[in-house]
């Protein structure tokens, strides 16, 4: 039987390998030719005079840029790094890192160019000017570790304003792979999303995305609790700024009118979400203990979960997750981008809707049902490749469905584009590892 201290020893592994690995490649990204280069003649074609036909298409017809450029499967990842995955206001630099992960990531699950940007300014309005400038140049946006309540106004004001899809993957790429879990884990334990008893702990950007698409997916809002730094959300609360969704959530959730903190939201519940500060002992194990029986449990605080797994299962909960990938059910945006946007890309959408998101969560969650639902298997892990192209066709026959789509497609045409393309990228890091293009990975 594996001990305490061989988990720990587990779970501290990784950050001892990226310690090597990081300053060894000095960057995870770059960004390589995808024309034919047959000799240096051949840039007449890619650059001058010939680059000069293109230019003129595109002036005449600006759509004709998806046609003559790497718009169409480029995407910018932009952060400020004022609230990097569970570390806080690093700064920009510091958040480079995490912002070329998720480039390396786009790539590889979902074959999309991803650029990472981290912009030296924590002004929203500055920010949102940027990103708008930067339209031109992109098929989408992902916004990444922003602190809120600057966020919530930061994304609404680009979804209004640009007609580019701006995803925030804090909000909406959690809130997506987060119900793909659930409806899974609701499975599991024989019990139905417009039913749960639900408490969530925390009620930053990430928990809010996830209540609202489960509200919009049909959770019933007056069985949900919602507990931030002050304690469960009630009726009463009031002093909230106007742009905060804690306000909305103060006047619809907690029916019953329940006061108090974690401990108390948690007593008769079905399901626990947690995305609050990272553990362990941020829940207890003696809390866990009120829960109801077949309890589900989310604990996916970063880097560290809100309580080890093994503590919340021996206080009895039957399915746990965490945003971990070193132990079972990992409840990863990981999952959820890399498909959603390379569907996005594929019929040039120009925003990504609730019911997009709702659609890819579906999907998601019948790529493993279909394989056998157990306790410790309610998601695909990112190795079962396959879910990436599914997601992607979901997302996009929604967004077609919508209308928000700029070229329709039919589902075997998306499913086999989606699959090419993710295809082509690990085969392209595959042959550049075994070529030795990339160095082999450091060891202790």
């Amino acid at each position: 039987m594996t001990t305490k201290e061989e988990l720990l020893a587990k779970a501290a592994k990784p950050a001892e390998d990226a310690m090597r690995a990081h300053p060894f490649y000095q960057g995870k990204v770059q960004i390589a030719p995808k024309v034919p280069v047959r000799d240096v003649s051949d840039f007449s074609i890619w650059y001058t005079p010939g680059v000069a036909a293109p230019c003129r298409d595109i002036e005449a017809n600006p759509e004709k840029s998806w046609q003559h450029t790497n718009r169409g499967n480029t995407i910018a990842v932009v952060s400020d790094g004022t609230r990097v995955l569970g570390l806080g206001d690093i700064g920009p630099e510091a958040g480079m890192p995490v912002m070329e992960g998720k480039a390396l990531i786009f790539k590889y699950l979902g074959g999309v160019d991803a650029v990472p940007l981290c912009l030296g300014t924590k002004d929203p309005d500055l920010l949102i000017q940027t990103v708008k400038l930067l339209q031109p140049s992109f098929g989408g946006i992902n916004l990444e570790d922003i602190a809120k309540p600057k966020c919530f106004r930061i994304l609404d004001t680009l979804r209004a304003e640009m007609e580019i899809p701006v995803w925030h993957d804090d909000q909406q790429g959690t809130a997506s792979v987060t119900l793909a879990g659930l409806v899974n884990a609701l499975k599991v334990v024989g019990k139905s999303l417009d039913n749960m008893t639900l408490s969530m702990i925390g009620a930053g950007a990430a928990n809010v995305a996830i209540l609202r698409l489960l509200l919009a997916a049909g959770a019933d809002p007056e069985r949900v609790m919602m507990v931030d730094t002050k304690g469960i959300l009630t009726r009463d609360r009031t002093g909230f700024a106007p742009d905060d969704p804690r306000a909305e959530f103060a006047r619809t959730t907690n029916g019953e009118g329940r006061q108090g903190g974690i401990a108390e939201s948690l007593v008769g519940t079905d399901v626990c979400i947690a995305l609050s500060r990272p553990g362990p002992d941020t829940i207890r194990a003696e809390w866990l203990k009120a829960m109801n029986q077949d309890a589900i449990l989310f604990a996916c605080a970063n880097p560290i979960p809100e309580i080890w797994p093994w503590e919340a299962a021996d206080a009895g909960v039957r399915v746990v997750a965490t945003g971990r990938s070193d132990f079972p059910n990992q409840v990863n945006n990981s999952l959820g981008f890399p498909g959603i946007f390379r569907g996005v890309l594929d019929v040039r959408a120009r925003t990504i809707t609730d019911e997009m998101a709702i659609a890819a969560a579906y999907e998601i969650a019948a790529c493993a049902e279909e394989k056998g639902l157990s306790e410790e298997y309610i998601m695909p892990t990112m190795d079962e490749w396959d879910v990436f192209p599914r997601e992607a066709v979901a997302t996009a026959l929604k967004a077609q469905e919508q209308g928000v789509a700029r070229v329709v497609k039919s589902r075997q045409v998306l499913y086999a584009e989606a699959a090419q393309k993710i295809g082509e990228a690990r085969k392209m890091l595959e042959t550049m590892m075994g070529e030795g293009l990339i160095a082999p990975m450091p060891v202790d």
